[in-house]
């Protein structure tokens, strides 16, 4: 099965199911002698666990990370680095109801359109469960950058219609993890709260919208024609589940303006060529230009109600399916650390592929 791998130079391999006896990935690529963190890879974890915030799952994992090889003595050996995370809290039986059912808004009907069969607990290899492997590797890709000093910041910016508007430059960022709703504003984080469990109360479920900065990336990552560097980042963050939509800078909103307003005029700062303003978001013909890397990315409403649906069964037949197991009301407070970590993988990747850009 192909589409497991990630990555050019540093690369991503990820393994497992949501309810098999454990999950895990394979980062390649890494050079050797980087003073690895373990802890601060296991606080990653922590962020984006099942039972990390009141407003998600009740299913409770430790997501606990096991590091087989390819670190040795607190340093990368430049050899892979293999590391797995037990399922601890599996309950495949919640989803028997789903064995010869097709849950609307899941993969389950395409991926057995596909494969001929499927693995229903819990979505198996397409649920979200899958994205601890990608924080694991993110949060090891993220130290690698802070020995270039770019940092990668995330913040839930929308819930359902409620949406935080103020620049990011304004918010304090080393707030995000210090309320439930990873919301750098504490007004806007507690409307947040009350339409998640609003929604919650009714069985129903809320999408929303997480905005993330990544500051200290030098001019010149990025790989003409096919390897754009916001190019490369599209495809690692629509691959995150419940993803709709991403838009770098001004995005969607540059439709309405004239060339004239959307350019970016260049000045010097501090003696180098820079930019006035940003709405291209840090990139320019797929490289980045040593700006802010801004974006936006848009997550749908989570697909498992707490209520009736209708839908089919394998026969083709009519079925009224009952939501069960344990789901999150609205994913975008877990993915703000998912979100990171795709960023970090893509950007340490196209940092060691410049470094052999030219002599």
């Amino acid at each position: 099965m192909a589409g497991n791998s990630f990555g050019t130079l540093f690369r991503l391999t990820s393994f497992g199911e949501s309810h098999g006896a454990a999950i895990g990935g394979v980062v390649d690529g890494c050079p050797a002698g980087l003073k690895l963190d373990l802890a601060a890879v296991q606080a990653e974890l922590d962020r984006r666990r099942p039972g990390s915030t009141p407003l998600g799952t009740a299913r409770q994992e430790s997501d606990t990370v096991e590091f087989l090889s390819g670190v040795f003595g607190g340093a990368t050996l430049g050899t892979p680095i293999a590391f797995i995370i037990r399922n601890k809290d599996a309950r495949g039986a919640d989803y028997d109801h789903l064995k010869d059912a097709f849950r609307p808004g899941h993969a389950d009907l395409t991926w057995e359109q596909k494969f001929g069969l499927r693995d229903h607990r819990g979505g198996g290899r397409a649920s979200a469960r899958e994205t601890a492997v990608r924080v694991a590797a993110g949060a090891i890709a993220r130290q690698l950058l802070a020995t270039a000093d770019i940092t990668v910041n995330g913040w839930v910016s929308q819930v359902g219609a409620e949406r935080l508007v103020r620049p990011y430059r304004e918010l304090k960022l080393d707030l995000v993890y210090r309320n439930d709703v990873r919301c750098p504003d504490e007004n806007t984080a507690a409307r947040m709260v009350a339409v998640i469990e609003e929604a919650r109360a009714e069985g129903d479920t809320l999408g929303g919208r997480i905005s993330c900065v990544a500051r200290g990336v030098p001019a010149g990552l990025g790989e003409p024609v096919f390897d754009k560097l916001h190019a490369d980042l599209g495809k690692a963050l629509f691959s995150i589940n419940a993803v709709k939509g991403v838009q770098f800078g001004s995005g969607f909103d540059a439709i309405s303006l004239r060339g004239s307003e959307h350019n970016d005029p260049y000045v010097l700062k501090a003696g180098a060529i820079g930019m006035a303003t940003n709405r291209s978001g840090g990139v320019q013909g797929g490289i980045s230009n040593g700006e802010d890397l801004l974006f936006d990315v848009a997550f749908k409403p989570v697909s498992t109600l707490m209520k009736p649906q209708d839908s089919v069964g394998r026969d083709g037949r009519a079925v009224v399916l009952e939501g069960r197991g344990r789901h999150d009301p609205c994913v975008v407070p877990r993915a703000v650390p998912i979100v990171e970590a795709m960023v970090c993988l893509v950007l340490a990747d196209h940092w060691l592929r410049q470094r052999t850009a030219r002599v």
